[in-house]
């Protein structure tokens, strides 16, 4: 699709208020919101607010089908399951007992599997190198390993993370390299519980996001056959502890990593090693939501460009060292809630679209993309003739940079309009600075690029005008380190949201002329998505 002409764009591009990003942002990352938790009180709130912004915008309903009307919810039934109490959990040498703190040690979530109470006792303890099946990359990790009653002990990210090279993409990671399907994995293979061993680099987050994430309320879409995908016991534990389990089985870590780097490597068992663990599981169905509004097309309104983001974040949790339980998520993803709004603004007070816009404002993307998953596996407009999807995660609140960049390094014709329209704003495509932290799989344009749909995940630049890549570099460590998936992500008044707005006119640009052309972007011919995208070509005329 070619890109809209300079004079054009230049003449039809809409303002956005930093005033109303700010204000918008201020709202849902305050403590009011309480973390903006699914099935709390605070979804509710949340909602509440979201709606009223997009019927003041001027968006139309686009959820569920009431009585032939669309509401502006879209239900989403989730498993919500929470450990009762502290769990007891414990290692054992030849007898010898540790006991595990939680959090500390060892991040255990709550099960998904359906389980109602846990009660491991003694398991013993396997490692399986990254915990890899990949037969199209004759990989296998388990190598016929018998995991029924046993915990699988794993590492983080690719074989090849470390040297940069193999055939797991070097640096970029792959999915195999996701602790999502490393959890797979271990249920297909029959183990009893999975140990992730967190490392900072591959990880590409700390251990307080780890514990953060993994020790509060945890949720997965309703399944008929849940321990399928879970094993019973899924959990993280620290460097640090992994180092001490190997060497009291005679093993060293490091020596066992490189090993497990190779097609050669062979599973371990931790001799005299085994892991036990009790507690209660308070287990049910709830129902969340994601926030649907929609601007119908004048010309082909069964067509649909998508903007999407979640307005989850992780809620009322453990407290951080100044006593601060709520996380309120005010870059993640306050900022791509309101950026939704506002871009529905935009459409909603320009020339209507000739093919439908939807905003899409998904749940539980913190517990695993489970909005965006359900809305894909239950979708209120048909994926094939979803045009494209572009998702907003996480937007730079400070000031504008030269540059932008993608979640993963997809090729796909989205991609392709973004570079090209970005010139127009004088701005560069810089591929994803952390390939190896595997944002593609991380954020929820991922539910719809596994079912084909053309999806892309936006992310702000950080070559900044005012301070050049070594501001926005700083900044960007600054707020992982500090900030990410802690109750420091919280709204700062130095922030002026001028960055975010030019971002937003670039995604208003290439979202409206997609909206107003026949075009269908497509993925590159050596793409993972495009068979499955070129199945339903004869849905798109």
């Amino acid at each position: 699709m070619a890109a809209c002409p300079l004079a054009l764009a230049a003449s039809t591009k809409p303002t956005f208020s930093t005033e109303r990003l700010s204000a918008e942002v201020k709202a849902l990352s305050s403590d009011a919101f309480e973390g903006r938790g699914p099935a709390t009180p605070a979804e509710t709130k949340t909602i509440d607010y979201v709606v009223a912004q997009m019927k003041a915008a001027g968006l139309q309903p686009g959820g569920d089908l009431k009585e032939g009307k669309r509401a502006w919810t879209q239900a989403v039934p989730l498993r919500r399951s929470e450990i009762v109490g502290t769990p007891a959990l414990t290692l054992s040498h030849d007898g010898k007992i540790s006991v595990l703190t939680q959090g500390e040690q060892i991040s255990v979530r709550a099960p998904m599997d359906g389980s109602t109470s846990v009660a491991i006792a003694d398991a013993p303890l396997v490692f399986v190198g990254y915990g890899v099946k990949a037969p199209e990359r004759r990989w296998d990790d388990f190598k016929g390993v018998d995991l029924h009653g046993k915990i699988a002990v794993v590492l983080i990210n690719d074989p090849d993370f470390e040297t940069g090279k193999g055939d797991f993409g070097g640096k970029a990671m792959t999915y195999y390299g996701r602790w999502t399907y490393k959890y797979e994995e271990a249920a297909r293979q029959g183990a009893l519980g999975m140990l992730v061993i967190h490392e900072t680099a591959p990880a590409s987050y700390g251990w307080a996001t780890v514990k953060n994430s993994n020790t509060n309320t945890m949720f997965d879409i309703v399944r008929d056959n849940p321990a399928a995908v879970h094993p019973e016991l899924e959990g993280w534990i620290q460097r640090d502890l992994a180092v001490q389990m190997f060497k009291r089985a005679g093993l060293d870590f490091d020596t066992l990593k490189k090993q497990a780097q190779t097609r050669a490597f062979k599973p371990v068992t931790l001799k005299g090693e085994s892991f036990s663990a009790s507690f209660k599981v308070d287990s049910s169905v709830i129902t969340s939501h994601n926030i649907v509004g929609r601007i119908e097309g004048s010309k082909r309104p069964d067509e649909t460009v998508m903007y999407s983001a979640h307005w989850d974040h992780l809620g009322v949790g453990a407290p951080d060292a100044k006593g601060d339980r709520i996380y309120n998520g005010a870059v993640d993803n306050a900022t791509g809630t309101a950026a939704l709004i506002e871009m529905g603004r935009a459409f909603a007070q320009g020339p209507r679209p000739e093919r439908s816009v939807v905003f899409l404002n998904v749940t539980a993307e913190e517990k695993g993309l489970l909005g965006s998953e359900y809305y894909s596996a239950n979708p209120l407009y048909p994926l094939a003739t979803t045009a494209g999807v572009l998702n907003v995660d996480a937007l730079d609140p400070h000031g504008p940079a030269r540059n932008f960049n993608i979640s993963g390094s997809a090729k796909l014709g989205l991609l392709d309009d973004l570079i090209a329209d970005a010139k127009t704003y004088g701005m560069v495509y810089s591929a994803d600075p952390k390939p190896e932290a595997g944002h593609f799989f991380r954020s929820d344009h991922f539910s719809f690029a596994k079912r084909g749909v053309p999806a892309i995940s936006f992310g702000s630049g950080n070559d900044w005008v005012d301070g050049d890549l070594a501001a926005g570099r700083a900044a960007e460590d600054d707020y992982n380190t500090k900030r990410y998936h802690q109750p420091a992500d919280e709204w700062q008044a130095s922030w002026t949201f001028t960055g975010m707005a030019r971002d937003l006119q670039l995604l208003y640009t290439v979202g409206n002329d997609l909206a107003n052309s026949r075009a269908w972007p497509n993925w590159s011919a050596d793409s993972e998505f495009r068979g499955t995208r070129d199945k339903t070509a004869a849905e798109r005329k």
